[in-house]
């Protein structure tokens, strides 16, 4: 059977294929609701009446719900967003798939030196909150980043990141027990 990338971001949630009703019930959860309407954007981005549509209520619930995501953003499929909070994500920085953001996190361009430029996030990376992740770097795949650690630099795979400046370890389980339910 072929999923969709809705039902694939509400698989990480609960471990179980939802039909449509039961995402939408579940979209009572602010993080859920979030995502469903952020992907309903990006679906229908560069089509005019629809696009114009979900861009709209798109930018309602960035407000009310304190989420800077834009449909322009390059997210992979089994995004989840762990926490209600504010969020920040530059609309040129790339995100894996299988990726956890925690609140208070700022994905963001770094605009002069040797690393100006927008973050490319891997696959299964783990944000803790209020993480920031500056610049033109690339996060390597199973990398958890601590919560309050500043990473302006490139991480590679297999890796845990800690503090401000941030401190790599390498770890082959990094994210273990921390990203579940893949897809």
């Amino acid at each position: 059977m072929s999923y969709t990338i809705i039902q694939k971001d509400f698989y990480r949630e609960s471990g179980k294929w939802l039909s449509s009703f039961e995402i939408l019930k579940k979209c009572i959860n602010p993080n859920l609701h979030f995502i469903y309407i952020l992907r309903k954007a990006q679906k229908y981005n560069k089509k005019s009446v629809l696009g114009v549509f979900w861009k709209f209520v798109l930018r309602h619930y960035q407000i009310k719900y304190g989420y800077q995501i834009y449909p322009e953003t390059e997210i992979g499929e089994g995004f989840y967003l762990g926490h209600w909070g504010s969020l920040v994500i530059n609309p040129k920085a790339k995100i894996g798939k299988n990726c956890n953001i925690a609140q208070g996190v700022t994905i963001g361009q770094q605009n002069r030196g040797k690393l100006q430029g927008f973050p490319t996030i891997s696959d299964e990376v783990w944000i803790g909150a209020n993480a920031v992740i500056v610049g033109g770097i690339t996060i390597g795949n199973n990398v958890l980043i601590a919560p309050n650690s500043y990473v302006n630099f490139d991480v590679p795979a297999n890796s845990v990141v800690v503090g401000n400046p941030g401190k790599i370890y390498a770890t082959e389980s990094a994210t273990e027990a921390y990203i579940n339910n893949k897809i």
